[in-house]
């Protein structure tokens, strides 16, 4: 919808021999048989003739400092080949690692939305993995470690996938595909899995509280991160909020604070409030490390121990603190006593 209603903007302005560019992440065929007939209807001009259109997919990784527009090579395409040309060239002025002449248009469109499913269906078997060994008690770090020793072995980690590419675009692909009569199984499989991971982290925390006589309904936790990943502002789709909400149906208190995230947007999206500053006391009896940006990295596990009364618990989800007690990797507990 709203790469429609900006196709409708841009239509009422565009004139003869212009061209636009797409990147939206989309199923393959929305740029040639959805956005080209509104661009035709309503400027009264005619696609390939009077106006041209490109594709070239956004691939930028938010909160990556390394890998940025300049350093990702750009695909690009179009129908028109002197208009790919004039694509071509324009990305090359911006970046340094080059361009990809993609042969169609659905080609790139295909080619970037795989991308987040593939990635999306790796999490999904580790974190399945996971799932898996914690009922064998065996450490996924150390299983994960063993294999990757192999030189063809991809290094993946459990746990939440959120954010709006990841955690989204998969299911733009198997919507063409049930569009087209093929039910797609193992990209919804996939899905399955990483959708219903913070409600298992969740019963994962819930069983390791009354491991220890905690009184759940007593509880008060704090969740330390909201946005979809480490260092970065967006909340979109992030699945924090799947963990918090499943917490809250236990019937634990929830408190969240997070330094990235802007305090209104988590209020009107997730009708959150979101804490202003940390306590300088232990008021918690459970603490969730979510997301591992890097001022909780530099507070370190001392400084947030120190936000836990005695006997709690501190939930390393992202395994970025010392393990005593190790459940699986990315879902770690650790547990301190004052």
């Amino acid at each position: 919808s709203y790469l429609k209603q900006s196709c409708d903007k841009i239509s009422k302005i565009i004139k003869k021999n212009d061209l636009i560019i797409f990147e939206s992440t989309v199923y393959p065929g929305v740029t040639e048989e959805e956005c080209v007939p509104i661009l035709e209807r309503i400027s009264g001009l005619t696609f390939n003739i009077d106006f041209f259109v490109g594709y070239s997919p956004e691939r930028i990784n938010p909160g990556d400092c390394k890998n940025t527009l300049s350093t990702i090579v750009k695909v690009v395409s179009a129908q028109d080949k002197n208009a790919l040309d004039i694509i071509a060239n324009v990305y090359s002025l911006v970046v340094d690692a080059g361009v990809y002449k993609a042969p169609s248009i659905k080609v790139a469109e295909a080619a970037k939305v795989i991308e987040n499913t593939q990635r999306d269906l790796n999490i999904a078997l580790i974190n399945e993995l996971a799932i898996l060994f914690e009922k064998m008690n065996i450490d996924t770090h150390d299983v994960l470690k063993a294999a990757g020793t192999k030189w063809n072995f991809l290094s993946f980690e459990p746990g939440l996938v959120g954010g709006h590419c990841i955690g989204v675009d998969p299911y733009y692909l198997t919507f063409k595909a049930k569009e087209l009569g093929y039910n797609p199984k193992i990209i919804t499989s996939g899905r399955k899995i990483n959708d219903g991971m913070g409600e298992f982290v969740a019963t994962d925390i819930k069983n390791e509280l009354l491991k220890r006589d905690i009184n759940i309904s007593k509880t008060r936790a704090l969740i330390l991160g909201l946005s979809f990943k480490e260092n970065c502002r967006d909340i979109r789709n992030t699945k924090v909020i799947d963990l918090a909400s499943s917490l809250e149906d236990m019937g634990i208190k929830i408190q969240i604070f997070d330094p990235w995230v802007d305090k209104e947007d988590a209020k009107n999206q997730f009708s959150i409030e979101c804490l202003e500053e940390l306590p300088s006391k232990a008021v918690y009896d459970l603490v969730v490390l979510a997301v591992a940006h890097n001022q909780f990295l530099e507070m370190g596990v001392d400084s947030i121990r120190s936000l836990i009364v005695p006997g709690g618990i501190l939930y390393d989800l992202k395994s970025v603190f010392p393990v005593f007690f190790v459940l699986f990797v990315s879902l770690v507990v650790l547990f301190f006593s004052h």
